[in-house]
């Protein structure tokens, strides 16, 4: 099975950033995999960016994930509702992280939709919302902090170029192009605010 490396991770997190775009994330559940495509991500980088938990290399018990070795989940959760994926980048003891924000399903999706709406029928806002956020994304494959400080080249974890790896049929994917913005929800961060470090795929027509 061919899974990203801890050697992907090691590098520049915007570029990591961009590059998990259209990557697989895939999550063994019990046994069932839950994955999905990668459509949106945002680069966090505790050295320079006053948005980062870890800025100006602040270590707290949550931001201590931060500083563990490339190719780590740091799992977190927010104003007491929802938790958030991020993969760990750069040299042990740089504070840096992608943070996962969309994914489109590529396998498991039935027990991802009951994960995310119980026994609620898919209708249309559903399915727009379905992978669309951080805690979201969380919800639908089962993740809490209880799978923080995972290795993302073990089992429970990983990520992928093709659902190939893991001997299923990658989904069918039309022409799109990678945008890039700020990043949502940081308007604390006085520069660092509007740094363009969001990048998500865009459906051509």
């Amino acid at each position: 099975m061919a899974k990203l490396t801890h050697d992907f991770f090691n590098g520049d997190t915007v570029a990591i950033a961009q590059a998990l775009l259209g990557k697989y994330l895939v999550r063994n559940r019990n046994g069932e995999l839950l994955a999905g495509r990668i459509t949106e991500t945002e680069a966090y980088v505790g050295r320079c960016d006053k948005a980062c938990h870890a800025y100006n290399y602040r270590r707290t018990p949550r931001t201590e994930t931060l500083f563990m070795a490339p190719g780590n989940a740091y799992i977190y959760f927010i104003y007491g509702m929802y938790h958030c994926l991020n993969f760990v980048t750069e040299p042990e003891g740089e504070p840096s992280a992608v943070l996962l924000r969309g994914l489109e399903p590529a396998a498991g999706a039935e027990t991802m939709k009951h994960l995310r709406f119980g026994d609620a029928p898919m209708n249309a806002y559903r399915r727009k919302n379905f992978l669309n956020g951080p805690g979201k994304v969380c919800k639908a494959l089962d993740l809490t902090t209880a799978q923080n400080k995972l290795d993302l080249e073990g089992d429970v974890l990983f990520l992928c170029d093709s659902m190939a790896d893991v001997g299923l049929t990658d989904p069918v994917t039309g022409p799109e192009h990678i945008c890039a913005g700020p990043r949502i929800g940081v308007d604390y961060a006085e520069e660092a605010k509007d740094f363009p470090w969001r990048f998500w795929l865009e459906k051509e027509n």
